[in-house]
């Protein structure tokens, strides 16, 4: 959509307040430097994947108060002046970083300390690669990309390779969720 078909003159740029609006009108999508990126719905794959990694991570985090899990559409404020708000399909967020009785409205301006990308199939390997170092960038600590056509996930951390993990393999939470461990199979379930 552009900005002339949000009702915007072409000229500006877009902010997170329109973002929000938009969202509210049914419009879909992540904000890039003041660009608005439609996203389509994924999909029941994609939703069951989520949901899988929902409840396992919320199994473990939830219990010991560890901190936020949200899911796709809440989006986190990146950038100012253009704008950026992204929205990953899951992410976790350390109490340390939002109190977990933070009541917030708009976009959480903290980077999550894990972020979970679960590639659609019009997504590219090098989307998927260019998404995991854009959470990076931006200071994410741990970021997992999921993909559904191979069963496996990557792992991305700072100043690491990548780590493919494929059915047979545990994947666990590092120094984020220390303690934190499933079968890679069970996200795919």
């Amino acid at each position: 959509m552009s900005a002339t078909e949000t009702g915007l003159a072409d000229t500006r740029l877009l902010t997170a307040d329109d973002l929000l609006r938009l969202s509210a009108q049914g419009v879909r999508g992540e904000l890039v430097r003041g660009v608005l990126h439609e996203t389509m719905a994924s999909g029941h794959r994609h939703g069951k994947i989520a949901v899988n990694i929902v409840m396992e991570l919320g199994n473990f985090v939830r219990p010991r108060k560890l901190g936020t899990l949200v899911a796709s559409d809440s989006g986190v404020w990146l950038e100012r002046d253009p704008d950026t708000v992204r929205e990953p399909d899951v992410a976790f967020t350390s109490a340390e970083k939002i109190p977990l009785d933070a009541e917030i409205d708009g976009y959480a301006e903290v980077v999550p300390d894990l972020v979970v990308e679960i590639v659609s199939p019009r997504d590219s390997r090098r989307w998927a690669r260019d998404r995991a170092q854009m959470w990076l960038d931006h200071g994410a600590p741990l970021v997992w990309i999921v993909h559904p056509d191979t069963r496996t996930i990557d792992v991305y951390r700072p100043g690491a390779a990548a780590m493919t993990l494929h059915e047979d393999d545990a994947l666990n939470g590092h120094d984020i969720l220390p303690g934190f461990t499933c079968s890679v199979s069970t996200i795919f379930a």
